[in-house]
């Protein structure tokens, strides 16, 4: 890792030297990455904090490493006080670097590892043409740690609508004659647009789990998408009393 104040940032992919790595599912990646970085990032500033306290020229010298905290690029014990850049610039030093890594607990420990949560949906049944409409969608999402909430709540969003698709829209046909799928198309795959699309509400539950990794990240993948087209079944068989148990559900469902 680079000091304070830069960014440094190097991707490989696609090589068999390289160490494994969960894969990209199950809301996987944004703790396995934050973990690994936590690591490398703990390592650097355990190692600049070491050299301050061996270093004669620093106001830190001789000081408990156990005393000192650094925030924004500054290590303080008590009154004295130390920059990462004087540091490194006393010493000579363009840039210091440390490594890290991070491997998931077993699949196997008795605790939940993943994300959770709670949807709710609201719709409307034209009792004569067998149309649905969805109202409203709600979701209560206890993701961890969250890194960027503007872009997990837009995740969420968009996972919710997913599943929106598959429960009222989304589906591949095949001709029974020849074994082709009758709409190849996106012109007559159905998804979901934005006049489909009902006013959605994201909230996050605040859990602080540093069993998952040392950030407590759980990533929000998919989970949008896992409970909403049950809640939008739900809700229809609630209008209705029909309990559909396919996708999509269509008007002939209904009728």
């Amino acid at each position: 890792m680079a000091p304070a104040g830069s960014t440094a940032h190097d991707f490989e992919n696609g090589d068999t030297d390289l160490p494994n790595i969960a894969a990209a599912v199950g809301s996987a990646g944004a703790g396995m990455i934050s973990a690994a970085v936590h690591s490398a990032a703990t390592a650097l500033r355990n190692q600049l904090i070491a050299r301050a306290v061996a270093d004669g020229a620093s106001p830190l010298h001789g000081a408990d490493p156990v005393d000192v905290v650094a925030r924004d690029g500054v290590m303080t014990a008590g009154t004295a006080s130390d920059s990462y850049a004087d540091l490194l610039q006393r010493n000579f030093q363009p840039d210091a670097e440390a490594s890290g890594s991070w491997s998931p607990p077993a699949g196997d420990v008795p605790y939940g590892m993943m994300t959770f949560g709670a949807q709710f949906a609201e719709v409307a049944v034209d009792p004569e043409l067998g149309l649905v409409r969805v109202r409203r969608m709600t979701g209560a999402f206890a993701p961890g740690l969250v890194l960027n909430p503007k872009t997990a709540r837009s995740q969420l969003m968009g996972g919710m609508l997913w599943g929106l698709g598959q429960a009222l829209l989304e589906a591949n046909h095949m001709q029974p004659r020849t074994g082709r799928w009758a709409n190849a198309r996106l012109g007559e795959y159905l998804v979901a647009v934005n006049a489909d699309a009902p006013d959605v509400d994201v909230e996050f539950v605040e859990v602080d789990d540093l069993v998952v990794n040392p950030l407590g990240v759980k990533g929000v993948g998919e989970i949008g998408q896992v409970g909403s087209s049950a809640a939008i079944a739900n809700a229809v068989h609630h209008a209705t009393g029909r309990r559909v148990r396919k996708m999509p559900i269509t008007v002939e469902d209904l009728l």
